[in-house]
């Protein structure tokens, strides 16, 4: 039941991600007198605005697709996401939206030492700096290090990863968890891997960057 009800909320979300018309989104007008800038989710769409304005967002996802991101972490309900490729924390930001709602936590690997540290003070600046943890280091090594169960999985980093990624974190990630990856039209091989599996469903939400979504279904 539970599973079934997971699948639903999955579909239902990407059916409103993928036929309506996303309006210019209000949340990002920081200068709005009706936002309060000392609720979390203004602050968080706060630095998320900023980091746009100064072009901190290195390799990081487009909009729509960090909407989708939050979308389908506060949908789920989930507690513990994974990100594979912080970045500068763009992305995980938009995580994070949905998980000061979830009362969930972000484990988030970058590879990279000063991208790492600016996240870091993206995610201070925010307020969220409590519900995440900056793991440096290769995230093929450093995922070894996780305990699961794990909620929902984003993939965004070395694109021949992917798929090594994706065993690494299968056994993890609980049953009716997600596995998101991101820019899926560079990587056949983990399309491949992720479209014939009997053990996984996945969908693809296009109007971004490519994203798509894996159901573990066992």
């Amino acid at each position: 039941m539970k599973r079934n009800l997971s699948i639903a909320a999955v579909l239902l979300s990407m059916c409103f991600l993928a036929f309506s018309q996303p309006r210019a989104a209000p949340e990002f007008n920081s200068s709005n007198p009706a936002a309060d800038p000392s609720e979390p989710e203004s602050k968080i769409l706060a630095v998320l605005e900023a980091m746009v304005k100064s072009r901190q967002t290195y390799l990081s996802v487009p909009v729509k697709d960090g909407r989708a991101l939050r979308l389908l972490t506060e949908a789920t309900g989930a507690k513990n996401v994974v990100e594979i490729g912080t970045s500068t924390g763009y992305s995980g930001l938009w995580l994070c939206l949905a998980l000061q709602k979830t009362n969930g936590r972000l484990t988030t690997f970058e590879i990279d030492h000063q991208r790492a540290s600016m996240a870091r003070e993206h995610f201070q600046q925010a307020g969220v700096e409590k519900m995440v943890t900056v793991i440096e280091g290769d995230a093929h090594e450093q995922v070894a290090k996780l305990k699961g169960p794990i909620d929902i999985a984003f993939i965004d980093a070395d694109k021949g990863g992917y798929v090594d990624y994706l065993n690494r974190l299968l056994p993890l990630v609980k049953p009716g968890g997600l596995i998101l990856a991101h820019n899926v039209d560079m990587v056949p091989d983990y399309v491949k891997a992720v479209t014939t599996s009997g053990d996984l469903e996945t969908i693809f939400y296009m109007e971004g960057g490519g994203l798509s979504v894996t159901l573990k279904k066992r």
